[in-house]
């Protein structure tokens, strides 16, 4: 998988991660997906549009050109359907911008969040002694930011602030920037649990950005 984030970029944001950590007592790991699902119904979504789209304009050019060519044949309004379709099927294939197109909205956000709760649980985010990770998430295909935390931080970090931090990095995040985006949800993290516990901590999760295709 082609790196996302540079070395120089993840030498960066381990200083920022470091630095956050010991302001608010947390323990915090950065994460970016290239998809959280397959979406395996976009190119179906495709299809269908393609096929019907199809359909009404050979319908109409037949109406239209009835008298100059009553015998046109079923398998060329067929084929001519089919192949439409296909092609929009396999643009979604070829090009994720084009494909985003049929993926909603609502379906994106569930998909990531999923995914982030996933993430969370198989690399034991949970497993600090005061229940104090943080995951930082950004999916980039639906362009989506989740922030996940332990329960010995939710009393402090609320859903306000959560979009608040969400809010700071998805104009990073549509820029493509995406070490400014971490940039920009740490510096929101450590102003709005400034004023929680800030006694040293270990450091008990790894400081690695977690980088995966997804699915």
């Amino acid at each position: 998988m082609k790196q996302i984030v540079s070395d120089q970029e993840r030498s960066h944001l381990d200083g920022r991660v470091a630095e956050t950590e010991k302001r608010t007592g947390t323990q915090i790991v950065l994460s970016v997906i290239q998809r959280s699902d397959a979406y395996a119904e976009l190119p179906w979504k495709a299809f269908a549009l393609g096929a019907s789209a199809a359909g009404l304009i050979l319908l109409l050019l037949d109406w239209w050109l009835y008298d100059w060519y009553p015998d046109l044949p079923a398998l060329i309004m067929v084929a001519g359907i089919l192949l439409s379709g296909a092609l929009l099927a396999l643009l979604t294939v070829m090009f994720p911008r084009f494909a985003k197109c049929f993926l909603s909205s609502y379906r994106a956000e569930a998909e990531v969040q999923q995914y982030a709760k996933s993430l969370f649980l198989d690399r034991e985010l949970f497993a600090t002694r005061k229940r104090t990770g943080i995951l930082l998430l950004v999916s980039l295909f639906e362009r989506r930011i989740v922030i996940l935390s332990d329960k010995g931080v939710d009393v402090h970090l609320q859903e306000e602030d959560r979009r608040i931090m969400i809010a700071a990095m998805t104009p990073f995040l549509k820029s493509k920037q995406i070490s400014q985006a971490f940039d920009a949800g740490l510096d929101s993290l450590s102003s709005i649990l400034a004023t929680t516990s800030k006694e040293a901590t270990d450091n008990e999760l790894p400081d690695e950005i977690i980088e995966e295709e997804g699915l």
